[in-house]
């Protein structure tokens, strides 16, 4: 042992490789039992004499301080191990984050739009940094590029990374403010979405042309087409429509009752049923033994919802090869129409063909939050508070009338006064 000054050794000893091992320690009395300790600094072709003395005067601050060297080593290796075994990347969060939420989600593409949209943008700029040291730059890195082009998925990558990131810190894998929150922070940053770029809505059959439209889907004989006019006259979204059982529909009362998980609002929805859709029901009824409406190829499956988006595509091919004109949304560029666009042509068609109320309206297609035909949100959470009926034989009237106009030529339209309507 070679003394420096001030506990500072360099120790020479043989090695294994009949060479000689230099290495650096610091020398010391226990304060407890005063027994000779030693912590080793680093060899001296790794370490300087001038870093050894750094390291040495650290050591005597720790002994200043009331703090065994030795000790105080051991404790900061646990902690960093600690840290280590807790450290989880972005992506492994993600996954946690889907796994813990997916038995709550209505709809069974939802986790894997979660996993494909953020695998696909946010995955090659931080997916495998440890969630810890994500920050707003990083954020900003996925968002930027996209924000004026892809508006609408940029904000729902935003917000999904918000839902990760908050995950992460209440596990206790991350600390501070959240790098993906909006308001307060992001919001200084971006421009409002709106702002940027207009909304663009599911291509929607204009309501003069529900009837022709009907009459060709009524001709298809596919179950498939059966539940997409199923769908038409109820005006339910195609999840809600394609899983319908038969243990849901109340024959004596007309009505079906679609269960909360099923719900986009996370609350039961009771549908009136119009003749038409009760004799669509009633010819299903009678042709198979299934638990679902409309069964798919699957034993124990419905339908795909893929099979309605072809039926759609299939009835506007054979129009395109008989020389006739498409099914599109004249508003949106003539864009192909969709099967979740027959919603808006019921509120377009209930808007202007009818007196009925725009709450009962909204309430029909199980909307919580009003909007004006303009798009602005004009309802409430007080308002909605206060509107606990369900309003079944007003909607009634109004699905009743649907059905009847969904049912009549093209071009023929029925205007319903409001003294029938309400």
């Amino acid at each position: 042992m070679h003394p420096d000054g001030g506990g500072l050794y360099l120790r020479v000893t043989a090695a294994a490789d009949d060479g000689v091992s230099r290495y650096w320690h610091f020398r010391y009395a226990h304060r407890g039992t005063g027994k000779d300790r030693q912590l080793g600094l680093g060899p001296i072709i790794t370490v300087s004499l001038a870093q050894a003395r750094t390291a040495a005067r650290e050591c005597r601050e720790l002994l200043l301080a009331g703090k065994d060297p030795v000790d105080y080593r051991r404790a900061q290796e646990a902690s960093q191990a600690l840290a280590s075994s807790k450290a989880m990347t972005f992506d492994q969060c993600r996954d946690a984050y889907i796994a813990a939420h997916v038995p709550g989600w209505s709809n069974a593409k939802h986790a894997k739009q979660w996993t494909s949209t953020l695998a696909a943008y946010v995955t090659p700029v931080f997916g495998n940094l440890p969630v810890s040291v994500i920050d707003t730059g990083h954020v900003l890195k996925v968002l930027e590029p996209m924000w004026a082009t892809k508006t609408e998925t940029a904000s729902r990558i935003r917000g999904r990374i918000e839902n990760v990131m908050d995950w992460a810190r209440v596990r206790g894998y991350r600390s501070g403010e959240n790098p993906a929150q909006w308001k307060g922070h992001l919001d200084h940053l971006l421009p409002v979405e709106n702002r940027v770029k207009k909304a663009r809505h599911h291509p929607a059959l204009p309501y003069q042309q529900i009837g022709q439209f009907m009459a060709e889907l009524r001709a298809h004989p596919s179950t498939a087409a059966r539940a997409l006019e199923f769908t038409i006259l109820t005006g339910t979204r195609s999840e809600e429509s394609l899983r319908a059982r038969w243990c849901e529909i109340d024959w004596g009362a007309k009505l079906w009752t679609v269960p909360a998980e099923r719900m986009k609002g996370r609350r039961p929805h009771a549908v009136t049923l119009s003749d038409q859709a009760l004799a669509l029901l009633r010819a299903l009824r009678d042709s198979g033994n299934s638990e679902f409406v409309f069964p798919g190829s699957k034993p124990g499956q419905p339908v795909g919802e893929t099979a309605m988006f072809e039926l759609v595509r299939q009835l506007n091919y054979k129009r395109q090869k008989a020389g006739l004109p498409i099914y599109a949304d004249p508003k949106q560029d003539n864009r192909r129409i969709v099967p979740h666009g027959f919603r808006s042509t019921l509120r377009d068609w209930a808007g202007e063909c009818t007196n009925f109320p725009r709450e009962v309206c909204e309430m029909a297609l199980a909307h919580r939050t009003f909007h004006s035909d303009d798009g602005r949100e004009v309802g409430s959470k007080t308002e909605e508070a206060y509107r606990r009926g369900d309003m079944l034989e007003k909607r009634r009237k109004l699905m009743d009338a649907w059905g009847r106009y969904c049912s009549r030529p093209a071009g023929k339209a029925e205007v319903v006064p409001i003294r029938r309507s309400m």
